[in-house]
């Protein structure tokens, strides 16, 4: 387990950062953006959970996405192969918890009537919550795809698990609005009908 006693050290006042491995990197570097941006989302699942408190199932799913999420940080944290001689393996993203993930989906949207118009953010304070975790998951996806584009050893699982809790995210969403009841439909803007100068 981990053990700090210290939160500041001082070494990264030359703007690096560690890794699990591997040399300093800048804290512009891509692969920190990436954990950085999952280690956001984990916040806003944590601001949503402040409003579930008539939804006690709702919650636990959420604390169980939290660590997670931390199990994708650090996934994304440690570059490179394991060597053979190590005493542990490297904390990876494991496909059982992309597919719970995959579950929850087809549990929780079983009971949700279809769209049949986009949905903004909003409705409930829970819904707005998630959905601002769900964009937040989105950016982190995207920034771990480029992550991918440049260093080949990026989890594929760590996407295919960010993929999918955004899509979680957005059905959690919906069930906040009584499944989907209250959602607050996009109504697209009828530009013709607004007059000329006006």
């Amino acid at each position: 387990m981990v053990k700090l006693n210290r939160i500041y050290t001082k070494t990264g006042d030359d703007g690096t950062t560690g890794l699990v491995r591997g040399p300093r990197r800048p804290k512009s570097d891509v692969r920190i953006d990436a954990y950085g941006t999952v280690e956001e989302a984990n916040a806003c699942v944590g601001m949503a959970r402040l409003h579930t408190g008539s939804m006690p199932k709702i919650d636990m799913l959420l604390a169980r996405i939290q660590n997670d999420l931390f199990d994708v940080g650090s996934d994304l944290a440690t570059p490179g192969a394991d060597d053979p001689a190590a005493d542990y393996p490297t904390l990876r993203i494991r496909p059982v918890q992309t597919e719970f993930l995959e579950r929850q989906i087809d549990h929780y949207n079983a009971d949700i009537a279809p769209l049949k118009s986009f949905i903004l953010p909003g409705g409930s304070p829970l819904a707005a919550a998630l959905h601002l975790a769900r964009t937040v998951t989105r950016r982190a996806e995207r920034i771990t795809v480029e992550l991918a584009a440049v260093e080949a050893d990026t989890s594929p699982e760590a996407l295919r698990y960010l993929n999918r809790l955004s899509d979680l995210l957005f059905v959690l969403g919906r069930v906040a609005n009584s499944n989907g009841v209250k959602d607050v439909l996009w109504v697209p803007g009828n530009y013709g009908d607004v007059k000329k100068g006006g």
